[in-house]
């Protein structure tokens, strides 16, 4: 392996059809169960009456669960009142106040309906037992405000939110919930659509305003919306006070213990809510929001419910219902990968004429639905920009200069070129971002605004936020490639601008800094940042197994004429089988180095360009070549890459099969790694030394160093390692005759050199599985693979592998 430095089916019954009642679930309510008599909560007068009816649905919540009935201490025990309170309110002796009777009948298992029935019928109970103390002249009948809008059509998904809501309602405290989510993500419709649900709740009403918190016109002052709900409480303008206190108190008077439902939509901040709060709790306040309102919750005990975008499924459920049933799965599943689990722009996306044929994925342009700002996402993203504060909104424009997907808080301050939390914090309270591990993220939709705004800042200014990114990302990146491989003395050149102070601590935190920003940094390979990023990268990226991505900042660095990105560019073609372009490469960083008397350099060159020869079958000359890299070496005082050279000639030396000087230059390798403290480079030697073994028939010891390479090659994180350490496990089985775990290993290795593209790799784990499938009786399934690693040899000039391939074709056909 390349252990290199570098019968038929029963029919099914057809179910019968029911003819019963259909099966139907409301609030945990199975509605086959007898439903309370309209008539007998209709006769309810006094207490007792009540009392008969709560004993009733006891009862029927027993059968449902099978006989056993709730005792009065499962009761205590779910709402925290005594035994004695419960028992008075089931015998009748005490009427329960109207919010303990709502959790009560709740927990009985009434219905939607029926609790609003018995609410009625409980108020009743009350009324007829005041004391009637001279007869009241007629007046008017007080109003019921009806202000729902109506409900959203085609309202689908968000079943643990609905759940969310209903248990505010359940519980005991403040009877408020607040909805907040990001610009287009369904908060006015969830709680509208909620309000409809428990609508027969609240039989003295539901208010409604849109506070405009977020919107093109100025916010509704909350003595304005007090004046509004006033007036449908049926208070004459005579009756309403002047000032935003009195209405508020005045709210308060009108609402106490009356069943009112009350919506507060858009609201822009704590402020614009507290004032329009009833004092009570027999009524129950939704409130809906982009900003988290923390001080609500903090302060007034607001339940929140945090809003997230649909999930694939919902999205694309959501768009059969709109789209209807002419609508292809192509059409479905392009627009849900559009429109980012975005209700708003599903819904825009399903209303055009064309949705198939949006225009520019990327772009907003696909999202107005034409003449109204409230359904063109541009507009509704730009309302959330008006309401912060000037430097978060810049932070935000800024933000779509950044080439990744994730920034970090120390990414996002060198954009700035100020301190960022806080502005990431302002821009996450009003949801224009999602927090991501140290950092941000933004969806797509939301980015393609940010990046809209960073088109127009001024050239300068976005020129001078882009060097100081780029400066920090290299400076980091620099830090957390030192801190994996130590050992690599490739330096960057110098980039201008200063640096924020990000810090990587440990290799396991830099590991995670550089997949999360690999992404960025290669994305900056298009800057004059290719070169020394080219010469940072270079080892994380193969040791990763990231070949792409390598090839395509290699490309850019070595289009520089750059010397070192020439040996980086031929060793990934080296990695992915294009031997004829890696000579190419190779030859040119030769030719650099030397005219610039970079003796290291050419060193590097001349070891990879041996790697080349070996590849082709060529071991004289590989040899030649690796023994004038580890002669360089050792004049350099280089001892990490005299190790390297000790290790790929015991590789060469094993693969031309001299077995005896292989394990010699294997055990200098070994040896010299472990002293250096290079675990992964010495794993690489014990692996290649456990080939030897296997290949001379010491399978107990070949089996036991290659074990440890593959440790190591995983707990570094080495994709190609460990996908060669599993393909050299899988022969040392095969020879040992344990034909079961060959295979296991064998397919690991197929899929990691798949994964990362190492054609080597991949040819040499399809001989071996080969021979394994042979051993096993099966030659149809080993020709198979002898025939795809004869292809893969064919095209890569690999003489080795297409040796084994046809031999192993040639058993296999016999």
């Amino acid at each position: 392996m390349t252990w290199c430095a570098g019968s038929a089916a029963r029919r099914p019954r057809a179910p019968r059809p029911h003819r019963g009642r259909v099966r139907a679930y409301a609030a945990g309510i199975d509605t086959r169960a007898a439903l309370l008599a309209p008539d007998a909560v209709a006769a309810v007068r006094a207490t007792a009456d009540l009392a008969r009816l709560l004993r009733e649905l006891r009862r029927r919540h027993a059968r449902r669960r099978g006989g056993t009935e709730l005792t009065y201490r499962d009761l205590a025990a779910a709402t925290g009142w005594s035994h004695g309170i419960i028992g008075g309110y089931l015998s009748g002796r005490v009427l329960p106040p109207t919010d303990r009777f709502d959790v009560l009948v709740r927990l009985l298992g009434a219905s939607p309906a029926e609790q609003g029935a018995l609410a009625t019928a409980r108020d009743r109970v009350e009324e007829g037992r005041r004391p009637v103390t001279s007869p009241a002249p007629a007046g008017p009948e007080r109003p019921v405000p009806r202000q729902l809008p109506a409900d959203v059509p085609a309202f689908t998904g968000r079943a643990p939110h609905l759940a969310g809501l209903d248990a505010v309602l359940a519980g005991a405290g403040p009877r408020v919930a607040l909805i907040a989510g990001t610009a287009g993500v369904g908060k006015t419709a969830l709680a509208v659509h909620w309000a409809h649900r428990v609508a027969g709740r609240f039989p003295d009403g539901q208010l409604y305003v849109d506070l405009r918190g977020h919107d093109p016109r100025q916010p509704v002052d909350p003595g304005d919306a007090l004046a509004a709900f006033l007036r449908g409480l049926g208070v004459p303008a005579s009756g309403i006070p002047a000032t935003t206190d009195e209405r508020a108190a005045r709210f308060r008077t009108e609402v106490a213990g009356r069943r009112l439902l009350v919506v507060l939509d858009n609201a822009a901040g704590a402020g614009q809510v507290r004032p329009l709060l009833p004092g009570t709790s027999t009524g129950a306040v939704v409130v809906t929001s982009r900003d988290t309102l923390g001080g609500l919750v903090a302060r007034d005990g607001v339940h929140p419910v945090r809003l997230g975008r649909l999930d694939r499924a919902d999205s694309r459920t959501l768009l059969r219902r709109l789209l209807g049933p002419g609508a292809g799965p192509g059409t479905v599943d392009l627009l849900a990968d559009r429109c980012a689990g975005l209700p708003l722009a599903l819904r825009i996306a399903a209303a055009r004429p064309s949705p198939h044929c949006s225009g520019d994925p990327a772009g907003l342009a696909a999202f107005d639905a034409g003449g109204d700002p409230h359904t063109a996402l541009r507009s509704v993203f730009s309302w959330s920009l008006r309401r912060l504060d000037p430097s978060a909104a810049r932070a935000f424009q800024l933000l779509g200069l950044h080439p990744g997907r994730v920034v970090d808080t120390p990414a996002a301050t060198a954009l700035a070129g100020v301190p960022a939390g806080a502005l990431l914090d302002e821009l996450a309270r009003a949801h224009l971002v999602e927090p991501a591990d140290g950092g941000c993220t933004m969806h797509d939709l939301l980015r393609a605004y940010s990046v809209e705004l960073a088109a127009r800042l001024p050239h300068d200014e976005a020129g001078a936020a882009l060097d100081r990114l780029t400066a920090h990302l290299l400076h980091t990146a620099t830090a957390a490639a030192a801190t994996l491989f130590p050992h690599d003395h490739a330096g960057s050149a110098s980039i201008t601008g200063p640096v924020t102070g990000s810090t990587v601590d440990g290799p396991e935190a830099a590991t995670r800094w550089l997949d999360r920003h690999r992404a960025a940094l290669v994305t900056l390979a298009g800057s004059r940042a290719a070169v020394p990023l080219s010469r940072v990268l270079w080892r994380y990226l193969e040791v990763g197994g990231h070949y792409r991505e390598a090839l395509a900042l290699h490309t850019a660095a070595a289009a520089h004429g750059d010397a070192g990105a020439h040996t980086n560019l031929g060793a990934v073609h080296w990695l992915l089988g294009d031997h004829d372009l890696a000579k190419v490469h190779f030859g040119r960083s030769l030719g650099g180095h030397r005219a610039a008397g970079d003796a290291a350099g050419e060193a590097r060159a001349t070891a990879r360009l041996a790697l080349v020869h070996e590849r082709l079958g060529d071991h004289d000359e590989a040899l030649t070549r690796l023994r004038d890299a580890l002669a360089a070496y050792r004049a350099l005082g280089d001892r990490h890459g005299e190790g390297a050279q000790l290790l790929n000639l015991g590789f060469t030396l094993h693969r031309a099969g001299r077995h005896r000087e292989a394990l010699d230059h294997l055990h200098r390798a070994a040896a010299l790694f472990a002293d250096l403290g290079d675990r992964r480079l010495e794993g690489y030697a014990l692996g290649n030394l456990g080939a030897v073994f296997s290949a001379t028939g010491r399978h107990d010891a070949a089996l036991a160093h290659l074990h440890v390479a593959l440790e190591r090659c995983v707990a570094a994180g080495d994709r190609g390692g460990e996908g060669t350490a599993r393909s050299t496990l899988g022969v040392a089985y095969h020879r040992r005759g344990d034909h079961t775990k060959a295979l296991g290993h064998l397919r690991h290795a197929l899929t990691a050199a798949r994964a990362t593209g190492e054609c080597g790799l991949e040819i040499e784990t399809l001989n071996a599985l080969g021979d394994v499938l042979l051993a096993m009786g099966r030659p149809d399934a080993a020709g198979h693979r002898f025939a795809a690693a004869r292809a893969l040899a064919e095209r890569a000039g690999d003489r080795h592998g297409l040796a084994l391939a046809v031999d192993g074709l040639s058993r296999a056909c016999r």
